[in-house]
C-alpha cells in the first residue's frame, strides 16, 4: 500500500473515484430529496441552503440527481468492462494459444469491431432494440471485447515464450492448465490497468449516449441527461449543467489518474524509467 499510495496520480485518483462511490452508495440509502419528486413551486432554483445545487426545470433537486446518477455510472462501467473482460480476454487468451487461422480469424473480427466506435455502435443497436441503458452497456462492452482482446493476446504471448511455461510442459501439464494456471495469472494487471481506464471512457461515453437520447431514459437520472435538459435553460439555470458536467469530469479523471497510477507501480516497464 505504501508504494501505490507513494504514487501521486494513484492517490489523486483514489481520492476523486473513492468521493464518486461514496456518493453513490449514500444515494442507495439517503438523498436530500427524491430524485424524481416534481414540485413546480420550487423549479429553476439557484443554489441555496435547502437545494445545495439548485434544482431543474420541473423542480427536482439536482444534488439528489447527481448522487443518483453516479450509481448508474458505476453500473454501466462495471458492465461494460465485465462484458469486454470476459470475452475478450477468453478471445485472447484462445488466440495467444492456438495462433495462425486461429489468430488471424479473431483479429480481422477484432479489426471489424474496432471499424465502429461505441457510438455508432450504439445507434445501431438503439435503432434495431429501442433506447435504453441496456442497450447502451451492450453497445459499449461489444466495443470493449478486441480492445480487452487484443491486450490479452499481446500479453500472453510473451508469457508463453517464458522459461516456467516450458518447464510446466517438461512436467507433463496440459495447455489449458498452463493457461488458467500460470499464463492468466501473470497477465493479471495490465487487464486491470486497462479495465479501470476504460471504466474511465464508459463513464463518459454513457453520459454522451444519454445526450443523445441513446442511453438512460427519463425520468432515470443520468448525468448525460441532465445535460441534455439542461440546454434549453442554460441562460436562465446554468447550474443545471455546471454540476452534472463537474461530475463527469471529476468520475472520468479519478478513474483515469487511478488507471495511470495503477501503471506506474505494475508496470515493470514504468519502475525501470523510475
Amino acid at each position: 500500500m505504501k508504494r501505490f499510495f507513494g504514487n501521486l496520480n494513484f492517490s489523486v485518483g483514489f481520492a476523486l473515484s473513492l468521493l464518486v462511490v461514496i456518493m453513490a452508495v449514500t444515494s442507495l440509502v439517503w438523498t436530500p430529496y427524491d430524485a424524481n419528486s416534481m414540485s413546480p413551486r420550487e423549479r429553476l432554483q439557484s443554489p441555496s441552503v435547502f437545494h445545495p445545487l439548485g434544482t431543474d426545470q420541473y423542480g427536482r433537486d439536482i444534488l439528489s440527481r447527481v448522487m443518483v446518477g453516479a450509481v448508474n455510472s458505476i453500473i454501466v462501467g462495471l458492465v461494460t468492462v465485465a462484458i469486454g473482460l470476459s470475452l475478450g480476454v477468453m478471445l485472447g487468451l484462445v488466440s495467444a494459444h492456438y495462433g495462425k487461422l486461429v489468430d488471424e480469424s479473431i483479429m480481422r473480427l477484432s479489426d471489424l469491431l474496432f471499424g465502429f466506435p461505441a457510438v455508432l455502435s450504439a445507434i445501431l443497436i438503439t435503432s434495431i432494440l429501442g433506447p435504453s441503458v441496456l442497450n447502451a452497456m451492450l453497445a459499449i462492452g461489444i466495443f470493449y471485447i478486441p480492445v480487452f482482446a487484443r491486450l490479452t493476446r499481446a500479453v500472453a504471448m510473451s508469457v508463453w515464450e517464458r522459461e516456467f511455461i516450458a518447464a510446466a510442459r517438461a512436467c507433463g501439464i496440459g495447455e489449458w492448465a498452463i493457461t488458467w494456471r500460470h499464463v492468466l495469472p501473470n497477465i493479471l494487471s495490465p487487464l486491470l490497468i486497462q479495465g479501470t481506464i476504460q471504466f474511465a471512457v464508459a463513464i463518459l461515453a454513457e453520459a454522451g449516449l444519454s445526450y443523445l437520447g441513446l442511453g438512460t431514459q427519463p425520468p432515470h437520472a443520468s448525468w448525460g441527461r441532465m445535460l441534455n435538459e439542461a440546454q434549453t435553460f442554460m441562460a436562465l439555470a446554468p447550474w443545471m449543467a455546471v454540476f452534472p458536467g463537474v461530475a463527469i469530469a471529476w468520475a472520468v479523471l479519478g478513474f483515469n489518474l487511478l488507471g495511470d497510477g495503477l501503471r506506474d507501480t505494475l508496470d515493470p516497464r514504468m519502475v525501470r524509467l523510475r
